[in-house]
């Protein structure tokens, strides 16, 4: 990782790539020539693949920049693994930057505008999740409490993360009394606004066994596109994680019980009450309640987002590959503070766009194999 929460004055996304792949290539012990496949995504560069490897003078044989949102970089792992397994690359590079606090923390993207939405200044992903929520709250019962605990168990994370950028003590109180964005949100409700860097190294087991790192092993990777804009969400409540989550898991060939610790993407307070519903930690309809009354604190049952998450820790634009990050390092026991005891099996799950792609990558260490 780089960059967090803002790089230098002048910098560019591609810095900010560039200084999370040097980390990452020592991290591996991997040379950067030896990289021959590059997978990237972002907000605000055109064609990063280009612009990465003209920037670090490499020419892989394989590339790929599907562009689904801030999971990208999960289904990337997708693509990776079966370019691999293909023998179209040796050495995945999945890399990541963006300058969106730099950028006078609006956000930053090429994205086309919606005729059915841009029209009447739909304020964004801020309004389409805020939708979301009002309809759960609706249907399901699903209170403004709940909502307020996951961004509250973020922030308790956060507290035990060094590279948090956000460690103040925050209550549920808290949360509810803060400046409303979009109801029944507050800004406590939103993720926070950084710059920073991501990259991830993939390569074959029999590669992998001689890194400088123990490996981590891809146990499983679904993916999922179900819509564009939110105006044509079938079901505001139900998110296309049901289809990946359980490509993943037939993948893995294990059951949401196997799970040690969860990163759930949280760029608003609803989405992980989504995905633990619609990846099968609990029944539809009872996330809210789920992930309240402490389950997912430290020292809780069901560990999520232990780096704080994109409530806490940080959010440049798109999230995804800091889910990958942090389950590499859970499953490495280099957590430190926040380190889960005897963790072997870790899930990352990322959405794009509004709920409209949605990934689930599972991990698991040598013992799972």
């Amino acid at each position: 990782m780089s960059g967090f929460p803002a790089l230098p004055p002048g910098s560019s996304p591609l810095d900010a790539m560039a200084l999370a792949i040097a980390d990452a290539l020592h991290d591996a012990g991997i040379r950067l020539h030896e990289i021959d496949g590059v997978f990237a995504a972002g907000l605000q560069l055109f064609m990063p693949t280009l612009s990465i490897c003209e920037y670090l003078g490499i020419e892989p044989r394989y590339s790929d920049s599907t562009q689904v949102g801030g999971g990208s970089f999960v289904a990337h792992l997708n693509h990776a693994q079966a370019a691999i397994s293909a023998g179209l690359c040796e050495v995945a590079l999945i890399a990541y930057g963006s300058t969106q606090r730099s950028s006078g923390g609006q956000f930053k993207t090429h994205s086309e505008p919606n005729p059915y939405e841009t029209p009447y200044d739909y304020p964004g992903p801020v309004a389409a999740y805020a939708l979301m929520a009002q309809r759960h709250m609706h249907q399901y019962g699903t209170t403004r409490e709940h909502l307020a605990s996951v961004a509250v168990s973020a922030r308790r994370w956060a507290r035990l993360n060094p590279l948090a950028l956000d460690k103040r003590q925050l209550s549920v109180a808290d949360v509810l009394g803060a400046r409303c964005v979009a109801t029944p949100f507050t800004v406590r409700d939103c993720c926070l606004v950084t710059d920073g860097g991501g990259a991830v190294i993939l390569t074959s087991a029999a590669r992998a066994a001689h890194c400088r790192q123990a490996p981590v092993y891809v146990l499983g990777v679904g993916e999922s596109v179900t819509h564009r804009s939110v105006a044509q969400m079938t079901d505001l409540t139900s998110t296309g994680a049901v289809q990946s989550g359980a490509r993943a898991f037939h993948q893995a060939g294990i059951t949401p019980k196997d799970v040690d610790v969860a990163q759930l993407y949280d760029a608003f307070t609803i989405m992980p009450v989504l995905f633990a519903e619609d990846l099968g930690f609990c029944a539809k309809g009872d996330g809210g309640r789920f992930l309240a009354d402490g389950r997912i604190d430290p020292g809780g049952t069901f560990p999520m987002n232990t780096n704080g998450g994109g409530l806490s820790f940080g959010h440049p634009g798109m999230f995804g590959i800091y889910t990958i990050i942090e389950s590499v390092q859970q499953l490495r026991g280099s957590c430190g503070e926040r380190q889960i005891e005897a963790a072997e099996v870790a899930l990352a799950h990322a959405p794009g766009g509004y709920m409209s792609s949605n990934s689930t990558a599972i991990f698991g260490t040598a013992a799972t194999l």
